[in-house]
């Protein structure tokens, strides 16, 4: 019986590398649409497209491919010369910005030693004027630089602030930072001081006296019309231990203890055995007179 020939297969073509992206490749065989393609090809074939035909057509091209040549030279060259016109006057410009920064710092030097001058002549004049009491007014007039025992406030904005809700006393204050310190707070705790037995207040190296204030300016404290950083270092001279407890116990103390809790305000409190406080910058009295006594026949 004869065997039946193999049944062999007919060979394919290779399969072409891209046949899995057919779409990737019908994107780049036809990337203009066949649309854009007719209306090109219509527009060629009516003679629209090209360069212009006639005379006035490329002489008018050539015109305006002059004209913005020009333009562009034009500008170019102002350019070029008002540069060095400017780069003058801003020299000129930092030039006076650097005399007259260094006329304001002699100025302020000036000022400073002008203001010693007169501290000298107060403290001075106290001496004279005080008798023997001429120390104590010194010390409590903040005209004279004090040291002795005392403590030590260390007073800073909390880390984290937070915000106050309904009700809240610091809520009124129109700040929703309620971590920050603010004047207010600052006047209760240096009030608090005094009313404890403090004989000296100073705050940053500020030395504060019966005529000082603590005002606020944006989100600044200002003493005396002196600008603040935090963190605030309050220095009361006084009888130390003592001074340190009274405060704590009292309104304002307690005041303070409550920003710590509830706002994260950051105090620390130490007692010291010997504080040094400057003295004022100046002690001007524009209303009180001294009472003279008048002699009897």
């Amino acid at each position: 019986m004869p065997q039946q020939p193999p049944v062999r297969s007919t060979p394919t073509r290779p399969r072409r590398p891209d046949a899995s992206m057919s779409l990737l490749t019908n994107v780049m065989d036809h990337s203009l649409d066949d649309g854009y393609a007719e209306a090109a090809a219509r527009k060629q074939a009516a003679g629209g497209g090209g360069m212009p035909k006639t005379l006035r057509a490329k002489l008018g091209l050539a015109a305006g491919l002059v004209l913005a040549a020009l333009v562009v030279t034009v500008g170019a060259a102002q350019a070029r010369v008002a540069a060095p016109a400017v780069a003058k006057e801003r020299e000129e410009l930092i030039d006076r910005i650097d005399r007259e920064t260094a006329t304001a710092d002699n100025l302020e030097e000036s000022i400073d030693t002008l203001r010693d001058e007169v501290g000298t002549r107060q403290r001075e004049a106290l001496r004279d004027s005080g008798g023997d009491r001429s120390t104590l007014v010194g010390i409590l007039s903040g005209a004279v630089a004090v040291h002795g025992p005392g403590v030590k406030l260390v007073v800073n904005d909390a880390k984290d602030t937070t915000t106050g809700g309904d009700g809240n006393p610091r809520r009124t204050t129109g700040f929703s930072d309620t971590g920050r310190i603010r004047d207010r707070d600052m006047q209760r705790v240096v009030n608090g001081l005094w009313g404890s037995g403090a004989e000296a207040v100073s705050i940053n190296g500020q030395r504060l006296t019966a005529l000082s204030a603590i005002r606020a300016a944006g989100d600044a404290i200002l003493v005396d019309n002196r600008p603040l950083v935090p963190p605030y270092t309050v220095l009361a001279v006084g009888d130390g231990k003592r001074l340190g407890n009274r405060f704590q116990n009292s309104v304002d103390g307690l005041y303070l203890h409550a920003l710590q809790e509830n706002y994260g305000i950051r105090t620390a409190i130490s007692v010291e055995d010997d504080l040094r406080l400057p003295a004022a910058p100046r002690v001007i009295v524009r209303s009180a007179q001294p009472i003279t006594e008048k002699g009897t026949s």
